[in-house]
């Protein structure tokens, strides 16, 4: 009888953890699938109010910042869309309720696209704007950052790394190594550039430098126009390298060293108003409230591994 019991006790035992185990394992699957087929992202993240009133709005820019942030089959997402932040900002823009806007920021960089839009939206905004750097405000993210009246920094959060980066698989020497031959077909001398199946030219990566080069300029012109300083001495730390706060400051990629009391501070003694909060969430979906932080801990491995699966077949990606 004992024996029964301990046989049947490691039965269920046994189903409990396969159980476990298809779950995770479907997460993962999910996560290549969200990846590969595009499943999961969202073309509508818009950002909701989390309270009725206030007089200064406060906007976050997280993770990486992409025209479009997509999102995992639950709704979530780390990352920051510009269409959505711009969507905010053009209603912010037409609010007289709303005298202020604060940017926190804590994104490793992104889109030059992306981040362009949000400056641009961020210089017609017509509204005092500072932002506020957490842990980090890098590339695209301190080029939004350069676009506000003032930016503040933790003293030990890295800001800077002016720069831009080109970049694609090359899988050619593999194939030949292997006896792999790449055919090719293509209408347009630089139709097939970035393919990781062949070696380019050099013509055509110096066609791609000049891109990279050109952007890396409006980057230069844009900071300079922003911070009140000659594209000389932006170029003089335009080598893609960060910053601590404390060097930002002297190096005036920033104007002070603080984090979000020092922002309301600033607001204040501007515009000589007592500042009430109002702060713009992405929208949370009823999948986002029911997950815990470990599926999705299991969901980004499969997202891990389907952006390798994909990498080989994208376009030559240029980042900030």
């Amino acid at each position: 009888m004992a024996n029964e019991k301990k046989g049947s006790g490691l039965k269920w035992l046994f189903i409990i953890i396969t159980i476990g185990l298809l779950f995770f394992i479907s997460l993962i699957i999910a996560g290549i699938l969200g990846l590969v087929f595009g499943i999961g992202s969202s073309s509508s993240e818009g950002l909701e109010a989390d309270n009725e009133y206030g007089n200064v709005a406060l906007i976050r820019i997280n993770g990486i910042i992409a025209t479009e942030a997509g999102t995992d089959m639950f709704g979530n997402s780390q990352d920051t869309s510009s269409t959505a932040v711009v969507e905010r900002l053009d209603k912010i823009k037409e609010d007289n309720t709303i005298k202020a806007v604060i940017f926190e920021i804590n994104s490793p960089g992104g889109s030059g696209v992306a981040a362009d839009e949000i400056a641009s939206a961020i210089r017609n905004l017509n509204k005092t704007t500072v932002s506020y750097v957490r842990e980090i405000g890098a590339s695209a993210a301190y080029w939004i950052a350069a676009s506000t009246d003032h930016i503040i920094a933790n003293r030990l959060s890295f800001v800077g790394s002016i720069g831009v980066v080109g970049s694609y698989l090359d899988f050619s020497g593999l194939l030949e190594e292997h006896n792999v031959t790449y055919q090719r077909f293509v209408g347009g001398k630089y139709k097939d550039f970035g393919s990781p199946f062949v070696e380019p030219s050099e013509d055509a990566k110096d066609f791609f430098q000049k891109e990279v080069d050109i952007v890396y300029e409006i980057f230069i012109s844009d900071v300079a126009k922003f911070r009140d300083m000659s594209e000389k001495e932006v170029k003089e730390l335009a080598h893609g390298m960060v910053y601590t706060g404390v060097q930002g400051l002297e190096l005036n990629l920033i104007d002070e060293i603080g984090g979000k009391k020092e922002a309301v501070a600033y607001i204040e003694d501007n515009l000589n108003i007592t500042a009430d909060i109002i702060e713009y969430k992405k929208k949370v979906s009823f999948w986002s409230l029911l997950t815990s932080s470990q599926s999705k801990k299991y969901y980004s491995v499969g997202r891990g591994i389907g952006d390798s699966i994909i990498e080989s077949t994208t376009e030559p990606k240029i980042l900030i």
